[in-house]
């Protein structure tokens, strides 16, 4: 027996036991093993249908059953007025727009033509039919979507010979899917925002929203709810007033059109040039960019249209404009304050207002300049320099009096070394005399009178007296000299020994302190 007979079968036990029996709903559930909402749907439909028990005997289970459950009315076509759903479909990519208001502009033109509902239903089948991820309907100029293709290319180095794998940088626009790649060294900092200012270059223009993978060069910490964004990555998005809303984890959806993006550049680009060889990335790049209009040109199949098109009609005019200048890639760190009222960076010290000691600060690098902040506000700014162990100190950091608050002050430091032994402050003596101003060997001499707690005293002074001998006082010079027992050797020998340095331009001989 059908299906639908057994159906009508329980729909009419279940009007028998309603309407003859007066049993509740809940009742009727369980003698009949259907939910209770089932139960109060049926009932709500025979009444509907002007029905009371008993049922009437020339009544049918198929005329029940259509009486119940009547067909609805196909709409008969018109095909004078079937809207064109490919522009009714890029319309609704535009922002503001909706279906109820290009119904309305639709009726404006064909008074009668379909309702509303039959005109959303009829978009939503021609929607369906066409692929999945082009039904989310991503908004014009809102949002680029970006990542690394999981291919590689090669390219060989012409002077040793050696093949070095490059990475590829997509990016790909929500609402038309226009494309753009390059090939980079390298999956870091200043090539993945190097990347997104090039692709808005390309563009023309900037979206609302950028939406990358979890990678770890821009997400410092994934996580569903509350990403953290790296510092960088975060200044480059403020300067081109762009949002950064990264993928969810574990939601492919999010980034579906960043992988198709990825997958057509590696069917219609990479996959294009395996043949090729390359001997430069520059060389890499020319080709990629040939390919990618070539990419961007082909029309799309359920579409009907190329991505350029669609980018010239839909997204190109919502974008926003550039910024008059390119961001300026920076590198942000945490540092601390030193004694010296100096911080640290790429081998170079970099002064501060001498207050901020001991606090922790944030520097910001850039190619030509230091910029120190503390709290959110700028306390200090430097022309970078790339003189390693160099210092760059700015008079109005210093304190007034050339000592620290009254609690560091050269005499101090050598008071300090004297307890440890004439050699020792000797050291210290030479340490400060030997830099423009003292308190940028404070740091030094903190490291080296340390050498009394992890060495010994008695060490510390032998191996200064060995350093004095040849005409060594840095810290890195004490260091090594204990750390390969130089000192315990020398004690049983002359230490008046001649130097083991050469002669060199950069390097003081002891006469220089005479």
């Amino acid at each position: 027996m059908s299906q639908e007979r057994l159906t009508v079968r329980k729909i009419k036990e279940i009007l028998r036991l309603k309407w003859e029996c007066q049993l509740s709903e809940r009742v009727i559930s369980r003698s009949c093993r259907v939910s209770r909402s089932s139960v109060g749907e049926y009932v709500r439909r025979a009444e509907a249908a002007g029905l009371t028990w008993p049922l009437p005997e020339e009544l049918g289970d198929d005329q029940l059953y259509e009486l119940l459950f009547p067909k609805a009315q196909q709409p008969s076509p018109k095909a004078a007025y079937v809207p064109d759903w490919q522009y009714i479909h890029l319309e609704l990519r535009k922002k503001g727009v909706t279906l109820r208001l290009l119904w309305t502009e639709y009726l404006e033109k064909h008074p009668h033509g379909y309702g509303y509902s039959q005109f959303c239903q009829l978009y939503r089948d021609w929607a369906g039919k066409i692929q999945t991820t082009m039904r989310l309907n991503h908004k014009a100029g809102e949002k680029l979507f970006v990542d690394y293709a999981g291919q590689t290319m090669p390219v060989i180095d012409p002077s040793t010979g050696e093949v070095r794998e490059t990475q590829i940088f997509v990016a790909v626009l929500g609402a038309s899917s226009y494309t753009y790649a390059e090939a980079q060294w390298h999956q870091d900092l200043p090539n993945w925002t190097g990347g997104h200012m090039r692709a808005f270059a390309f563009f023309g223009g900037v979206t609302e929203v950028v939406v990358p993978d979890n990678l770890k060069v821009g997400v410092s910490h994934p996580c569903r709810y509350d990403p953290e964004i790296n510092q960088t990555y975060q200044e480059m998005a403020e300067h081109y007033h762009v949002a950064v809303v990264p993928a969810r984890v574990a939601h492919p959806r999010d980034k579906s059109k960043a992988e198709v993006g990825v997958q057509n550049v590696e069917r219609w680009i990479l996959a294009r040039l395996r043949h090729q060889k390359f001997f430069g990335l520059a060389e890499l790049n020319k080709a990629i960019r040939e390919l990618l209009e070539v990419l961007n040109n082909r029309q799309m199949e359920h579409l009907g249209k190329s991505r350029r098109e669609l980018f010239e009609k839909v997204d190109q005019p919502a974008l926003r404009p550039l910024p008059a200048t390119p961001y300026e890639f920076a590198l942000w760190k945490k540092a601390k304050v030193s004694i010296d009222y100096h911080v640290e960076y790429d081998g170079v010290f970099y002064s501060v207002p001498c207050h901020l000691y001991p606090a922790e600060v944030m520097i910001r690098a850039t190619e030509k300049s230091i910029e120190i902040f503390s709290n959110g506000k700028r306390v200090s700014f430097h022309p970078r320099s790339h003189h390693q162990g160099s210092h760059s100190t700015i008079q109005e950091h210093m304190p007034s009096d050339h000592r620290f608050y009254g609690e560091w002050s050269p005499e101090r430091f050598i008071h300090w070394a004297e307890k440890i032994g004439s050699y020792t402050a000797q050291i210290v003596r030479l340490e400060l005399g030997g830099r423009q101003h003292p308190e940028q060997a404070y740091r030094a001499c903190m490291g080296i009178l340390g050498f009394a707690r992890k060495f010994t005293p008695g060490r510390l002074e032998s191996a200064c007296h060995y350093a004095l001998a040849n005409e060594i006082h840095s810290y890195r010079g004490i260091k090594n000299i204990l750390t390969n027992h130089l000192d315990q050797i020398a004690a049983q020998e002359d230490v008046s020994q001649p130097s083991l340095l050469q002669p060199h331009a950069n390097i003081r001989g002891k006469d220089y302190y005479n």
